[in-house]
């Protein structure tokens, strides 16, 4: 995991065009553990940027929201409307069916991974902590508080919570039939294809499915590598351009769009199985009341 971690810090780096070490004043591509409980187990300076932003985070949500009425109040409209526009966005990627199962978890996904990262922008985050002088200049050693979503850790969890809610999903949904045909399964159509080139396609689906098997098999990694490399290399220019307010106003952005960009892969992976039939579920019942 260290190995790794140090590869794709250095490739942000490089592709950044600059070296910037702990040392310089730049984001350490490793956690600090505030606390070491020993085999393993440690309270590190990202966990604990995670538990203090989430718990704020809960209790704007439920500032903003107040106590729900009808007419809903100013903070209450905000909300109702980050919900709105969200379900709008990937309810037909999803599909009706899967849609009210997975839409808690892709709304969490959104709104954690967007807030922790605008949380990480607060002055103090990632450069207050433990150092040393050094030529009459502070070098930081240890932050007390580092940005969660610059922790490699922490978007690896979140990928992982993402495949296996995948998995759930879709065998809750669509079933093993369907994932079978969805991936092994020839696409064409028995009747109007000749009989010797159905079986050749069965073969060649057959192996596009294999190819198809290993893809989502590293979902995980390039769902948790792209979150941390842009988020990670964002916070080391930041720290190397000493704030500048372009880069600043920019990493806004970032957030946002790693953010949706997060939560509308995991929409599809979800929609490419379970949104199936609807269309024919709606035609079927149409017809019946015809």
């Amino acid at each position: 995991m260290s190995r790794v971690l140090k590869l794709v810090s250095l490739s942000i780096l490089l592709l950044a065009g600059q070296t910037v070490s702990a040392s310089e004043g730049g984001v350490s591509p490793a956690a600090s553990k505030l606390y070491d409980f020993g085999g393993g187990w440690a309270i590190t300076n990202s966990m604990v940027t995670g538990w203090l932003f989430s718990a704020a985070m809960i209790g704007l949500i439920l500032w903003l929201i107040g106590k729900p009425s009808i007419l809903p109040s100013k903070g209450q409209a905000v909300v109702e409307s980050l919900v709105s526009g969200l379900r709008d966005l990937l309810e037909p990627i999803i599909g009706k069916k899967a849609f009210p199962f997975a839409f808690p978890l892709l709304l969490t996904f959104f709104i954690f991974i967007l807030m922790q990262h605008w949380m990480g922008l607060l002055p103090g985050v990632g450069t207050m902590g433990m150092g040393h002088e050094v030529n009459g200049e502070f070098h930081l050693t240890t932050a007390l508080i580092r940005p969660v979503m610059a922790d490699f850790n922490a978007t690896i969890a979140l990928a992982a919570i993402s495949f296996g809610a995948w998995l759930i999903i879709i065998f809750k949904f669509a079933g093993p039939k369907v994932i079978w045909q969805d991936i092994f399964g020839n696409k064409a159509d028995k009747k109007e294809t000749p009989i010797f080139l159905y079986y050749i396609l069965s073969i060649v689906f057959l192996v596009v499915g294999v190819i198809e098997i290993m893809s989502i098999s590293i979902r995980p990694f390039t769902l948790s590598v792209r979150l941390f490399g842009n988020i990670f290399g964002g916070e080391s220019l930041l720290h190397g351009t000493g704030y500048f307010f372009v880069f600043y106003f920019m990493e806004l952005l970032v957030g946002l769009i790693q953010a949706l960009v997060f939560t509308l892969l995991s929409s599809v992976y979800i929609g490419l199985i379970c949104n199936h039939g609807d269309g024919h579920d709606h035609e079927d019942g149409a017809e019946g009341h015809h």
